[in-house]
């Protein structure tokens, strides 16, 4: 298994919240948190975005290969996570039951809800093209990085 080099992500907290302390903009906001995850998280190849509209999920800001459009509540592991309202972290994408390939390099997954005013807004969404590549301290760390996102959009 490669080396994965390990993310400061306390670091990281502070530089998003420079970036976007002054943006209001959902997708402006939504490009740079994408960009700077993408610069920084290493064994990654998809970051980026998806945002509830019309009762499903629709692409949004994102670094990496073209990817699904559109996604249902409740359908792989996007969905999941909406339709649980819980980060789903998983080890190996072909072992998640009704997994959507947008990518097949993809091999593990990392989702986790965003909320604005308790209401869930949309997901951050990360895929890696190795197994077992988030931790649970990736876990703690991304869910650290969504709640500058959710404070910064509530006010």
């Amino acid at each position: 298994m490669p080396i994965i080099k390990e993310t400061n992500y306390n670091l990281l907290m502070k530089q998003l919240q420079s970036l976007i302390e002054d943006e209001q903009n959902l997708i402006a906001i939504l490009s740079n948190t994408s960009a700077l995850l993408n610069d920084n998280l290493d064994q990654i190849n998809w970051v980026g975005f998806y945002l509830i509209d019309n009762d499903e999920l629709i692409l949004g800001p994102f670094q990496g290969h073209p990817a699904c459009v559109h996604i249902a509540i409740g359908k792989g592991v996007c969905g999941t996570a909406v339709a649980e309202n819980q980060t789903q972290l998983v080890k190996d994408v072909h072992a998640f039951p009704g997994h959507i390939a947008c990518d097949a390099n993809s091999k593990s997954e990392i989702v986790i809800p965003i909320h604005v005013n308790n209401d869930i807004i949309g997901v951050l969404d990360i895929d890696a093209p190795i197994k077992d590549r988030f931790t649970i301290e990736d876990q703690q760390g991304l869910e650290n990085i969504v709640q500058v996102l959710e404070k910064q959009l509530t006010n």
